[in-house]
């Protein structure tokens, strides 16, 4: 966590924890148009769908509208990890005073999602304004010195929506592309931390496959 609807019950919360740019214009598609339109098909059925996520959102002040990809592209998923419960990590997002929001959070106990911020907006979580514009921040309930908060819920929650993200904007499912809050340039923060399985976690986000994406 970095400085820079409808709201879920705490008890619900404690307990979570291309379209295809150009068509033919004559009487008969060409062969090429046909095979183009076919390989985009074949890679819509394979995208990752996003799980289910619930709208709670960030105090305005604590993140900037934006167009995103049209003004920035997005390149990056940024993985956080909170320091903080759900609840506590809700409410300093929706605190006007805290300069600090991510698009998404993941609940420790059963992977529950929540939203904060539209990914067309710039949530500010990484600490430097570069990867803020051009990225998605994840945080993950739980502390980076405790291992027990990272559960299997919450890793393959975590990766199916990674990889939706991925699939949405293009961005290669890679280390190079998916990192922790400690590798962006310039900060101080730890997070994940070394208790976060990166190879589980990769390996969970390149099987992620399901029928469609929804848009987020």
């Amino acid at each position: 966590m970095e400085a820079h609807g409808r709201t879920p019950t705490r008890r619900a919360l404690l307990r979570s924890g291309a379209y295809l740019a150009t068509a033919a214009t004559g009487l008969t598609a060409t062969a090429a148009t046909a095979t183009a339109a076919n390989a985009d098909d074949r890679r819509r059925r394979r995208a990752a769908a996003y799980p289910p996520t619930h709208w709670i959102p960030a105090s305005p002040s604590n993140y900037r509208v934006s167009s995103r990809p049209t003004s920035y592209p997005i390149d990056f998923v940024v993985i956080h990890v909170t320091q903080e419960t759900f609840p506590d990590a809700m409410k300093i997002f929706q605190d006007p005073a805290k300069q600090v929001s991510a698009h998404y959070m993941v609940a420790s106990a059963d992977g529950y999602i929540g939203q904060f911020v539209r990914e067309k907006d710039v949530a500010w979580h990484a600490g430097n304004k570069d990867y803020n514009n051009r990225s998605i921040g994840i945080e993950h309930e739980g502390w980076v010195d405790d291992p027990k908060w990272f559960t299997d819920e919450m890793y393959a929650s975590s990766a199916a929506l990674t990889a939706a993200v991925c699939d949405r904007f293009g961005i290669p499912k890679t280390r190079d592309h998916i990192i922790g809050h400690v590798e962006v340039p310039g900060t101080d923060h730890t997070d994940p931390g070394p208790l976060w399985d990166w190879d589980r976690y990769m390996s969970l986000v390149n099987k992620a496959y399901a029928p469609g994406t929804r848009r987020r």
